[in-house]
């Protein structure tokens, strides 16, 4: 598992396509948050807090995740290769998790250049270190914990189909349903008792929770949830096509 892991993330690294996700991450991060003057732009809050930056990324996400996540399968099926892995002596769930945690590695390390912003807005505050640490670390908790629920989901999407633009969009409409979809659905109140059910099933719902400061256990076990029930979803496919 360990190899093929380690396979994975040179994969990412040394095509073009981890260095793309990773400036085209950090880049409309930086202009949407410190050049582009709109509601996410930290210079205009008034505020020394990371409160813009935290709702932005989920967005980008949205559509970043998906575009790396979408080879993850599709391409094995396409070009054959997954029968290669078939017959080598490491089961199912290995190659899972290997290419699973690959995902989620790069979506950390692409994570990281971002604490620049975090030690920018520290020294900005008035008094310097005004800035709420507890509620900036918990939510980049909270960001880190929505971001391998996203590649969950990709992967889930990627095993379902030999086609990289199919697992792409499909990856991008459960994570945007899961996310901002469910909240939607649950505040046009139609579902008289349901609303808040529907709300409290969204990823949004959860991650809004985190970002107040304060980790509850139910917010954990959610996160984790669809991070189990997605990558189990995988497994049966996986399952499914070995036979």
């Amino acid at each position: 598992m360990r190899a093929l892991y380690l396979k994975e993330i040179r994969s990412f690294l040394s095509s073009i396509i981890g260095y793309i996700f990773m400036t085209i991450f950090i880049v409309t991060c930086w202009l949407f948050l410190w050049i582009i003057s709109d509601g996410y732009n930290l210079l205009e809050g008034g505020v020394a807090d990371l409160i813009p930056f935290f709702n932005l990324t989920p967005i980008i996400l949205l559509i970043l995740i998906p575009a790396i996540t979408m080879r993850s399968f599709a391409d094995e099926r396409k070009s054959g290769t997954i029968e290669l892995l078939y017959t080598r002596p490491i089961s199912d769930i290995k190659i899972l998790f290997s290419k699973y945690l690959a995902g989620v590695t790069l979506f950390i390390i692409a994570l990281l250049p971002t604490l620049t912003f975090y030690v920018v807005m520290h020294y900005l505050g008035d008094p310097v270190g005004v800035l709420d640490d507890g509620a900036a670390i918990t939510s980049y908790i909270g960001l880190i914990l929505l971001g391998a629920s996203f590649v969950a989901i990709g992967v889930f999407s990627s095993t379902i189909t030999d086609n990289q633009i199919v697992a792409f969009i499909v990856a991008m409409f459960f994570c945007w349903f899961l996310y901002s979809g469910l909240s939607l659905l649950g505040s046009y109140a139609t579902f008289a008792g349901f609303d808040r059910i529907i709300r409290y099933a969204s990823i949004d719902y959860h991650y809004e929770s985190i970002k107040k400061g304060v980790i509850v256990l139910s917010d954990i076990i959610y996160f984790l949830s669809v991070i189990t029930f997605f990558l189990f979803a995988s497994h049966n496919v996986l399952t499914a096509l070995r036979k």
